[in-house]
């Protein structure tokens, strides 16, 4: 059986990295997308468009190293934290960050454009309150890093702040403005709205809470699980632990919440519409 964690980091640096990857697989999964840390976790200084790079760079030699030494499939996302840009529009000034940032999206795009990445992100608007402009700018950004995407015809994995089907309308009129295509748009730590979530073209990839994952399937399986595992030595399980994605699904078929073909949807073919991929075991 397929079970694909839709957004898990790896952090060599402060976390165990192969480790969780092996906790993962023992519990039953089989394929992970990992997304893109942020350039500081990575050691770099994250100060120009080159420190992004580098950490992207560096973030798929973590995935090559998946692939290659655990029986994990891993595919990589790539770009910029709306961290990051807070911290540098705040430190360096709302100019130089746009700069740095966009060189380093457009640099994301291109490993997508190599075939190295299957996606940009995570990208968005911080999750926490920030000065006017540079939310306006985050905006600015996330629509730019859609852009991309839709050039690259890859999927894009937004991170902002918590959701509501309000936020989720506003989402669906920048992708009707940009027009890419509403399958690539992943609303990562999304709330179980999967009903609007596909009325406005977003996919949803749902934190995999017992609560979540109930609310969810009750209305459709158009969605992905994920557990934004963070990989922090600091912060074991957060914000859930490596197993949980393969144990909630088995969990579920079991108990009758999910029948096969749900996890065949959530766990192949969602994800392969997603990112352009073929998932074999």
């Amino acid at each position: 059986m397929i079970i694909l964690d839709n957004h898990f980091h790896v952090d060599p640096n402060n976390g165990i990295f192969l480790e969780a990857v092996k906790q993962f697989q023992r519990a039953g999964g089989t394929h992970l997308i990992v997304v893109y840390k942020s350039a500081h976790d990575y050691g770099f200084p994250g100060i120009k468009a080159e420190d992004f790079m580098k950490a992207m760079d560096f973030h798929l030699r973590l995935v090559e190293k998946i692939n290659k030494e655990t029986k994990v499939k891993a595919y990589a996302i790539v770009g910029v934290h709306p961290a990051e840009f807070d911290y540098l529009a705040r430190n360096k000034g709302l100019e130089y960050a746009k700069k740095e940032v966009t060189k380093a999206l457009e640099y994301a795009q291109k490993l997508c454009f190599e075939g190295k990445a299957v996606g940009i992100g995570e990208v968005g608007r911080p999750h926490y309150e920030v000065p006017r402009e540079i939310w306006e700018a985050s905006i600015e950004l996330m629509k730019y890093s859609m852009e991309l995407a839709k050039e690259a015809d890859c999927a894009v994995q937004l991170h902002t702040e918590s959701f509501d089907e309000e936020k989720f309308r506003e989402l669906g009129n920048y992708i009707k403005e940009v027009g890419i295509k509403p399958y690539k748009v992943v609303k990562h730590f999304s709330p179980p709205l999967v009903k609007v979530a596909e009325e406005v073209g977003v996919f949803p990839s749902i934190i995999a809470s017992r609560k979540n994952i109930e609310e969810a399937i009750k209305q459709g399986n158009r969605f992905m699980m994920e557990t934004d595992y963070i990989d922090d030595k600091k912060r074991p399980g957060a914000v859930l632990g490596p197993k949980t994605v393969p144990r909630r699904t088995k969990e579920f078929l079991q108990k009758g919440i999910f029948t096969e073909e749900d996890v065949y949807k959530i766990h192949v073919e969602n994800p392969e519409k997603v990112y352009g991929i073929t998932l074999t075991l």
